[in-house]
């Protein structure tokens, strides 16, 4: 008998009829809170903000506090898993989320509020791959694709109910309910894995944890995230505690760089970087999921601010991306076995290339088709952009360390996403003053516009301050718009650079299913 008929011998059984029905719903539900948690605040920011009394700006820690939580417990996954079984992790990591999303819903204040969204992100790390990896285990090895395939839907429909559940909940009810409609899809969630799931526990074993490593990572990341999330209010690099907390990032970047480096058992192993294809692989996956993450938090920001978009439309606005990668990705996967995954990266690439390019394009009177088109053209991207990326950066990578391989892509591009969260608002406030300025200077008071304008003003009865306000008002609308156009062709161009950067990669194996993080 080999090494592999023996292993599954051991597995248990797999699940059949209702049981089998039931438990893969229930493992999906993992995925699909955990997804929907990463999107559905986008669209409420505004009417949070607004409800806890503090700006936009500062409403983005409400994003960027999740997603860093998320990413630093990423590393610490596969240490959960192996010492305390995958059911048991994916059992209490889905409680504590459920018992977190209840906090954020009764928030009172927006520091309580970031500081839950903190707890959630931090217990969420193993719901994913415990998810992945639980599902495959309750299907039999012949239809372990159909369990790759309810993994990869579930994960793609959340971005399409994040958008719509956020805008609809904080039109029609207090904005609390976007995370308190977790609570009974997360109690049935545990219920059912743990009833069904806790005779199937995987082998525990004691292992040894980075605690230093993973001590070290926290501090570097949480304080360069504070720096973005912080700087623009503070005026930057004027700002002591600004320098204070750039030094210390800095400082614990290199601390936790040699330590990993060094370390036996090291909570990130560096050393895969030293594969090309891994290397390359990861670094587009960041990049391209930092532009894809921005400019999702940037758009319903703009029609909500700018257009006057109310919170359900600006998601619904969002929502098609979703829809057509929900379409497209069985269909795409299907070729994905016979194709280079370099030209599946290409063709990621290129069509974000195209839906940010079309957004550059945006006038302040865009109706809804022009801007629903190209977020049709992100969601042809998004149906092969994860599953071209992962298969390039784990090519070449011992079966033994692809955990930790994954463990480390998503660890990078989850951060990643949160850096991009802070530093596209910070960018399109900047870039707004800088094209305020240019109207007003060839809007001078003498202009013949600004003349025209106030006098056709002043005919439908407003007062020539009132006149004035007007225009001024137009005048930032306008600047806005401009700044969004310029983020989303620097962001058009940044993804044709990482076409070429894709192709420097070596061709990698045939394209496989989902690789779970660990």
């Amino acid at each position: 008998m080999s090494a592999q008929a023996a292993s599954d011998r051991a597995q248990p059984a797999p699940l059949t009829g209702a049981a089998l029905g039931v438990t893969a719903f229930a493992l999906a539900l993992g995925t699909f809170m955990q997804v929907l948690d990463s999107t559905i605040a986008n669209v409420s920011l505004p009417t949070i903000a607004g409800n806890l009394g503090v700006s936009t700006d500062e409403g983005t820690w409400v994003i960027t506090a999740f997603a860093v939580a998320n990413g630093v417990s990423v590393p610490l996954t596969g240490w959960l898993m192996g010492r305390f079984g995958v059911v048991r992790t994916f059992a209490a990591s889905v409680l504590l989320f459920t018992l977190a999303s209840f906090l954020c819903g009764v928030a009172w204040s927006m520091p309580s509020l970031i500081l839950f969204r903190l707890l959630q992100g931090a217990v969420s790390g193993p719901m994913i791959p415990g998810s992945q990896a639980l599902l495959i285990s309750i299907f039999p090895p012949s239809k372990r694709a159909v369990a790759l395939g309810i993994w990869s839907m579930t994960a793609l429909i959340g971005p399409i109910s994040g958008p719509i559940l956020g805008g609809y909940i904080s039109d029609n009810y207090h904005w609390g309910w976007i995370f308190l409609i977790n609570v009974p899809v997360g109690l049935g969630c545990a219920l059912v894995t743990w009833n069904v799931m806790r005779t199937r526990e995987t082998p525990t074993r004691n292992l040894p944890i980075d605690v230093v490593g993973l001590g070290l990572l926290a501090f570097w990341v949480g304080c360069l995230q504070i720096v973005l999330d912080l700087g623009k209010n503070a005026d930057w690099f004027n700002s002591g505690m600004i320098v204070v907390l750039t030094f210390c990032s800095g400082a614990g970047f290199v601390a936790w760089l040699i330590w990993e480096l060094t370390e036996a058992h090291p909570a990130v192993n560096l050393s895969l970087f030293a594969n090309r294809n891994f290397a390359l692989g990861t670094l587009c996956l960041c990049l391209g999921y930092a532009l894809f993450f921005g400019n999702n938090l940037l758009l319903p920001l703009w029609l909500q601010q700018q257009l006057g978009y109310t919170a359900t439309w600006a998601g619904l606005v969002s929502a098609p991306s979703g829809v057509v990668a929900v379409l497209m990705t069985p269909f795409l996967t299907r070729f994905a076995s016979k194709v280079d995954a370099r030209w599946m990266a290409t063709l990621a690439f290129g069509a974000f290339a195209v839906s940010y390019f079309m957004r550059a394009a945006f006038t302040t009177y865009a109706d809804f088709p022009h801007l629903v088109a190209p977020i049709l053209a992100q969601g042809v991207a998004m149906s092969v952009f994860f599953l071209a990326l992962l298969n390039i950066s784990l090519d070449g990578i011992p079966p033994e360390k692809i955990p930790a391989a994954s463990g480390i892509s998503n660890f990078a591009r989850i951060t990643a996403g949160s850096f991009a969260a802070s530093l596209v608002t910070t960018v399109w406030d900047r870039r707004e003053a800088l094209h305020q300025t240019h109207l007003v200077d060839v809007m001078g008071a003498s202009s013949a516009a600004l003349t025209g304008a106030r006098a056709q003003l002043a005919g439908v009865g407003l007062s020539d301050p009132q006149s004035v306000s007007a225009v001024a008002r137009q005048v930032i609308g306008q600047a806005y718009m401009l700044s969004a156009n310029d983020i989303c062709f620097f962001c058009g161009c940044a993804s044709v650079a990482m076409i070429g950067l894709i192709w420097l990669a070596r061709k990698p194996g045939a394209l496989a299913g989902p690789v779970a993080a660990d």
